[in-house]
């Protein structure tokens, strides 16, 4: 059984039953029928101004959003850290590209982070050997 949701035209109301005219918090519970804590809750909520209130609502949001943000970048920092003895390290976009090598045929290879043979400037590199230490990849531009 899931709880009520009130409007909070309801929720004002019921506090100001409490504030301005000094009734009592479980009897005016009782009357309403809601339970006291939720009563207390709004009594705490609402006695508040109303740009106070929405302040509070700004930076409550705020704090959900970095907690979901921290959640995630937490979550992908281990799924980096904790990878599988072997498996190849992750690499950033700027590696990638500096990395991918056009052929002849037309289509795009992806070159190993470790070179296989330091080339001398202006020194065209042996396609069997790039071909050896590339992994294929479909032509992306």
């Amino acid at each position: 059984m899931s709880n009520p949701r009130y409007p909070e035209e309801f929720k004002i109301q019921a506090v100001n039953q409490v504030t301005e005219k000094k009734l009592p918090v479980a009897d005016v519970a009782a009357r309403l029928g809601v339970s006291t804590h939720s009563l207390y809750a709004w009594i705490k909520r609402y006695s508040k101004p109303q740009a106070e209130r929405q302040q509070d609502d700004d930076q409550h949001a705020e704090l959900r959003r970095l907690r979901a943000e921290l959640k995630r970048v937490t979550e992908e920092r281990d799924i980096l850290k904790n990878r599988l003895p072997g498996a190849p390290r992750p690499i950033g976009l700027e590696t990638l590209r500096s990395t991918l090598i056009l052929l002849d045929s037309g289509r795009w290879l992806f070159g190993g982070l470790v070179p296989v043979k330091k080339l001398d400037p202006g020194e065209a590199a042996d396609p069997l050997v790039v071909a050896r230490s590339v992994t294929p990849f479909r032509k992306v531009i």
